[in-house]
């Protein structure tokens, strides 16, 4: 048995042994339960698992899981790939439901939700084709981008770009910058491999040739030398 999957088991039966409050709030780990197939850090995972800060769970579209920390629960629905960061959340893609009273928040791309206040709040986060989708099922929620903060009240729902637009100009300039440096640097073999069929090139070589020749020529005019009588 590995260290790594060692120390897994360990924590499975400290979190299990004693209040979850006095273990994992110093250690930033929580409980994970598998309903269907599902990977931790790309490793299938058993019924359940300890998890820790920056591990991944990733669902299968049939399968689901859930992370039990103290005071929160959260939900990570089918088809989705989460990030579990202790006192927050990073969805990379599909959806997680949140319910959590120590303001857990989640991050899908540029978009952050959060709880507006201490109290037991609810929400679904989605993130699918570069799309946010926000909903406030108890509880108000901030809703923070590059455009600002604003407050989604209980019982609404909205929608966000994952890339804002600053994001996206941005991108594009770095993909027009990446286009230029490729043309740039494929010009310059061309540049490099054109100097023997210059002109200039040419009519050095044709005037070598030629000289070659005429003297070649003249060599073979010359009578051949009588031999000297012995």
């Amino acid at each position: 048995m590995g260290m790594s999957a060692f120390s897994r088991m360990v924590s499975c039966v400290l979190l299990l042994g004693f209040p979850a409050s006095s273990f994992a709030a110093d250690s930033g780990a929580a409980m994970l339960y598998t309903h269907g197939a599902a990977w931790l850090n790309g490793a299938h995972v058993p019924a359940s698992s300890a998890i820790f800060t920056g591990d991944l769970v990733q669902t299968r579209s049939d399968s689901g899981a859930n992370i039990n920390a103290p005071g929160s629960s959260i939900t990570v629905l089918g088809d989705s790939l989460v990030q579990f960061e202790g006192a927050s959340l990073k969805v990379e893609h599909g959806s997680v439901d949140v319910a959590t009273s120590k303001g857990v928040a989640t991050t899908a791309g540029d978009v952050r939700v959060a709880p507006a206040s201490s109290a037991w709040t609810e929400f679904n986060v989605t993130d699918v084709d570069g799309t946010v989708k926000i909903a406030a099922n108890k509880g108000d929620l901030l809703v923070t981008d590059d455009n600002g903060t604003v407050t989604l009240p209980q019982g609404q729902q909205t929608t966000r770009d994952e890339q804002t637009d600053q994001s996206a100009d941005t991108s594009t300039n770095s993909n027009d910058k990446k286009k230029k440096k490729k043309r740039a640097a494929g010009a310059a073999p061309g540049a490099t491999g054109g100097v023997l069929s210059s002109p200039v090139a040419i009519g050095i070589g044709s005037a070598i040739i030629g000289g070659v020749t005429l003297w070649v020529l003249v060599k073979s005019d010359d009578p051949v030398s009588p031999s000297t009588p012995n």
